[in-house]
């Protein structure tokens, strides 16, 4: 159902939605249940002509059955959601496969900082590839990022990839992600930082390999250009 509004464009965005759509539907269905019994208690022991109200305090035998029954399959339903979130979280947050990218990611007020490697595939060389407010990626390749901040504590989101990580003054925070789908979409600051908070807007491009190649040409004439 989520995807239907934000398309799911990482490996592990099917995951994270599956695992809300879980939380939703039980939870909605434990709410509506007692909703439906706590007024159809105020209709059954209302008063009316002939009839006191009753009033009960579940501490009778024959019905405490209505009050352990229904908190053990309440309990059983916070099991499979804690299990549910802890595979999710160690996917996610605790397992980082093989990167067939790195890049890194600097965010400040209030603009991101993307830095990829340019042909040698190295970080951190001479011709590595920076650019501002856009982020070129190719489709079906694993890339580690190194989230950095250089002021306050900013928040790195890609919706579409179901990606959110703080971004920490001080700290380089590895994660990772691998696009499934084409196409160009937000990336946007999740954290309170600042004035111009609301402007930190960025743009990540997932591109083909043939796309992907011809941008890094197009960036290396560039630079070339300039020297």
């Amino acid at each position: 159902m989520i995807e239907q509004h934000v398309v799911q464009a990482s490996t592990y965005a099917a995951d994270i939605d599956n695992l809300i759509m879980l939380v939703a539907v039980l939870g909605g269905f434990w709410f509506f249940a007692a909703q439906g019994m706590f007024f159809w208690l105020l209709y059954r022991f209302r008063e009316r002509p002939g009839h006191k109200a009753q009033y009960v305090t579940g501490d009778e035998k024959e019905l405490k059955q209505w009050v352990s029954i229904p908190h053990m399959l309440i309990i059983l339903c916070d099991v499979a959601i804690i299990v549910g979130a802890v595979m999710v979280w160690m996917n996610v947050k605790q397992t980082l496969p093989e990167p067939d990218r790195t890049i890194r990611v600097v965010a400040q007020q209030w603009a991101w900082t993307f830095v990829q490697p340019g042909p040698d595939g190295e970080l951190d060389t001479e011709d590595d590839i920076t650019t501002t407010d856009e982020l070129h990626v190719e489709v079906g390749q694993v890339y580690h990022y190194q989230l950095e901040s250089t002021d306050v504590l900013h928040d790195f989101s890609v919706p579409v990839f179901r990606l959110k990580q703080d971004a920490v003054p001080g700290r380089r925070i590895v994660g990772w992600f691998e696009p499934i789908v084409t196409g160009e979409h937000d990336i946007q600051c999740a954290e309170m930082c600042g004035i111009g908070h609301g402007a930190m807007a960025a743009r990540i491009f997932i591109e083909t390999p043939e796309q992907h190649a011809q941008w890094m040409r197009s960036r290396g004439d560039a630079v070339a250009a300039a020297d």
